[in-house]
């Protein structure tokens, strides 16, 4: 495949001819939101969001981890099949049972923000 860019805009293709996946949209306050306190804190809030929630080889109550509403990160984790560990596994082949690498976070947060920053761009 190619660079990471690549590889990110393949799954986000992938991931938009579902239509679980492609139902997701961020709403007015998520875009109210992002422009009170800018996409580079989103970056942080995902970086922790993912070390917290989803990193571990066995995240706390795996599977419920992740908010259907509240925050742009949670629902760029649903959208992506970043939500959890199973979904990871299945869409994206990390494995469960063991922690993420530093390369499969920052793959993730990279899938997570390119998605949000699309959604912005969307509904601006």
């Amino acid at each position: 495949m190619g660079n990471n860019k690549e590889i990110i805009n393949k799954k986000l293709e992938d991931l938009s001819k579902s239509k679980f996946r492609s139902s997701f949209k961020l709403r007015k306050y998520m875009i109210d939101y992002i422009n009170n306190i800018g996409m580079n804190k989103i970056k942080d809030h995902a970086y922790d969001f993912i070390k917290e929630r989803l990193a571990g080889a066995n995240p706390v109550n795996d599977g419920k981890q992740t908010p259907m509403k509240g925050h742009p990160v949670f629902i760029a984790q649903h959208a992506c099949a970043c939500c959890c560990r199973n979904c990871l596994e299945k869409w994206h082949h990390i494995p469960k049972g063991r922690e993420l690498t530093n390369n499969e976070i920052n793959y993730v947060v990279a899938l997570l923000l390119e998605w949000i920053i699309r959604e912005y761009k969307n509904n601006n």
